[in-house]
């Protein structure tokens, strides 16, 4: 029963009260998270509790503090520009000590949340409203932070986006072939040969200074916007784990390979992945409407590539998984981060195809013509 994973968990937060049932929620690749409900009187609390992944945050302290950092910052900004923060800004569970993070007796971390309740969370964005409301969320999330201090974040994942340091992994991870999975996936690692010089642009324009270095979510999956259920319109950015100093290309990128992708993450037939433009076009008007302004014209001008990048790294990452024996997402087959490697290959040769038509559009928006 799930009630077991969790019971010696939840004394040690100050959930209010009665613990009625919990529920797993299985969306995410990395933590293990569960919905726990409360009854206080004659009103439900809903609660998130979740067990932080050591293999992938080395130091679990750190993020939360990260977390701590931003939402504060988020909470105190949107009350600036009275605006309610509630049910829009995460909200931490402390512990009984008063941190925000508790270590059990096995050396595993949890922490917990305010579950929002009346809010979708999108595995995939069906409408192209929708779609709009997720850029509107992220671009939304970038502009509240631009005064925040990136020195301040945490570097929960060392070099995440950084896709030179990322490519000599995957060099390595072939020379080791500790799971003796080389043989089945040479074209694979030729296609990502090929494009080694591009993957590594956006770490260029960055140690170049042509593009700044922003408070960022590297971690743009349309799932990690809420969305109000009533009136569709983007309610609160969360999963603040990878939130840590990096490019405005990250985000925008990483949000348009997951959510205008025809196909999920893990489709098997590559025939049916493409780059769907109505939605790429929707999340970029979103997108754009909350950070032309304050976005540089180098950012704006080279959003596309973001999502180049940001697909051919992920397609990599998933690819070394592999190779290594499956050590880093989860899976639910031997070839699970295979199939997810070549989903994001297929994904990225017809971004390719429509990289001139991305560009037109998005001089189309600074213009003000689309």
């Amino acid at each position: 029963m799930l009630y077991n994973d969790i019971k010696g968990i939840i004394p040690f937060f100050q959930f209010e009260g009665k613990y009625l049932r919990v529920s797993e929620i299985t969306g995410g690749n990395v933590n293990n998270t569960y919905r726990l409900e409360y009854i206080m009187g004659n009103r439900r609390r809903l609660y998130t509790l979740q067990h932080i992944n050591q293999y992938v945050f080395k130091h679990p302290k750190e993020v939360v503090g990260n977390i701590v950092s931003v939402t504060d910052h988020l909470r105190q900004k949107m009350l600036d520009l009275h605006e309610d923060p509630n049910r829009r800004v995460l909200e931490l569970i402390p512990t009984r000590s008063g941190d925000f993070i508790h270590v059990d007796e096995d050396g595993e971390y949890w922490r917990a949340y305010t579950f929002i309740e009346e809010a979708d969370a999108l595995d995939m964005v069906n409408t192209l409203d929708q779609m709009e409301e997720v850029g509107r969320g992220f671009g939304n999330f970038q502009k509240l932070l631009t005064d925040f201090d990136v020195d301040r974040l945490y570097e929960t994942i060392p070099e995440f986006h950084n896709t030179t340091k990322r490519f000599y992994r995957f060099v390595r991870a072939i020379d080791e072939d500790k799971a003796g999975r080389v043989r089945f996936v040479e074209d694979e690692i030729e296609f990502f040969f090929e494009r080694r010089r591009m993957m590594g642009e956006i770490v260029r324009l960055l140690e170049k200074g042509i593009i700044p270095l922003r408070v960022t979510h590297n971690d743009t999956k349309s799932n990690n916007v809420l969305l109000d259920s009533e009136t569709g319109k983007a309610l609160c950015v969360i999963d603040l784990d990878t939130v840590m100093s990096g490019s405005a290309l990250y985000d925008y990128g990483d949000a348009i390979r997951f959510g205008a992708s025809t196909a999920a993450e893990d489709e098997e037939d590559t025939s049916r992945i493409a780059l769907n433009m109505d939605k790429t076009r929707a999340f970029t008007r979103g997108f754009i409407q909350e950070t032309n302004g304050f976005l540089s014209n180098e950012e704006l001008s080279r959003l596309p590539l973001g999502i180049k990048v940001l697909t051919c790294e992920l397609a990599m990452r998933f690819l070394t998984d592999y190779i290594d024996g499956d050590l880093y997402f989860k899976v639910n087959s031997p070839d699970h981060n295979l199939v997810r490697a070549r989903a994001q290959i297929a994904l990225l040769k017809d971004v390719e195809k429509r990289e001139a038509d991305l560009q037109k559009m998005i001089e189309e928006f600074l213009k003000g013509k689309a």
